[in-house]
């Protein structure tokens, strides 16, 4: 299939040339790329939501000439599978699980080292990835951060008041329920300013962004990241994000780039506050007039300053 078109369509992915591969887990097919080197240091991309591995075309497009770029899209995102909830838990640990199935794949099939990977997160990539890592304590290498978490909310347990009114909205109400299955909203504000983004995105980068959209399937994956959120000890997913938070102590004296866009509504500087506490001797780099989708409001200086550190 080729990486410019949308299965069963035609929308075109600008900056996305590439060849898409298949793994099949549990009888469910996980899309993902795999560019560049096949012996270079892999480098492994991790999305959030509602975002998929669109989000790191220009890394990808940079980094392939020396290294190997591996960006899974989660279970229900992108072009992977979209099953239904009785069909796929939809939770944090599953999704550990997939990116172990993953990566025992690629080491075990294809040839990736065991060791020297880079982790790349973003939104949920960061609980996902940093919980994978303290699975594997010796596979990470160096970590690239952008906008994301792996550890318990830093305001406390509670909604910050701002977004406390669309987090119940979203997360427990049948309106949110018909606005993120029926209407997609929550994907679609995301690509739009002043919420994903500060700067207007080109419209065919917003449409692609959103071309994997094929309704229910998909925003039911999309509804599931937000409710599986976990706030406190009575959410499932609590205890593997603590195992998250304890895997960041492994990258203390290991190599770590923050890369932060200030406008982010969600991870805010308290956010960038806790990280830069955790690992102070991070290389920092903050944007202060870019948002949660930092890597489209911030390339043309982020993409090079990641491309500088794995260069060292």
């Amino acid at each position: 299939m080729s990486g410019h078109l949308r299965p069963g369509g035609g929308t075109r992915l600008p900056g996305y040339p590439f060849d898409s591969r298949w793994f099949v887990h549990d009888g469910l097919r996980r899309h993902y790329l795999d560019e560049g080197d096949p012996a270079g240091a892999p480098v492994l991309m991790l999305h959030g939501n509602p975002s998929w591995s669109y989000l790191w075309r220009r890394l990808i497009l940079a980094l392939r000439g020396e290294h190997r770029c591996v960006a899974p899209d989660h279970l229900g995102m992108g072009l992977s599978d979209k099953p239904a909830q009785d069909r796929y838990p939809f939770t944090l640990a599953s999704r550990v699980d997939d990116l172990d199935a993953l990566t025992d794949h690629l080491i075990a099939e294809r040839a990736a080292p065991e060791r020297g990977w880079t982790l790349v997160v973003h939104d949920w990539g960061g609980p996902i990835g940093l919980a994978w890592a303290a699975r594997h304590p010796g596979r990470v290498a160096r970590l690239v951060v952008l906008n994301s978490a792996a550890f318990p909310n830093p305001h406390g347990p509670r909604v910050r008041p701002a977004l406390r009114l669309p987090f119940w909205l979203l997360r427990e109400t049948r309106l949110g329920e018909r606005l993120f299955l029926r209407h997609h909203a929550f994907a679609r504000l995301a690509t739009l300013p002043p919420f994903g983004v500060r700067g207007r995105l080109p419209g065919e980068v917003r449409a692609a962004f959103l071309a994997p959209d094929d309704g229910h399937g998909h925003r039911v994956a999309v509804r599931r990241f937000v409710q599986d959120i976990p706030l406190g000890p009575a959410d499932p997913s609590w205890p593997l994000l603590l195992r998250a938070e304890e895997g960041l102590g492994a990258f203390a004296n290991r190599p770590v780039l923050i890369g932060w866009g200030l406008r982010d509504p969600v991870f805010d500087p308290v956010m960038l506050r806790e990280w830069r506490h955790r690992l102070p001797r991070a290389q920092v780099h903050v944007y202060p007039r870019a948002g949660h989708y930092v890597l489209e409001d911030a390339h043309d200086r982020l993409v090079p300053a990641i491309t500088a550190f794995l260069g060292r």
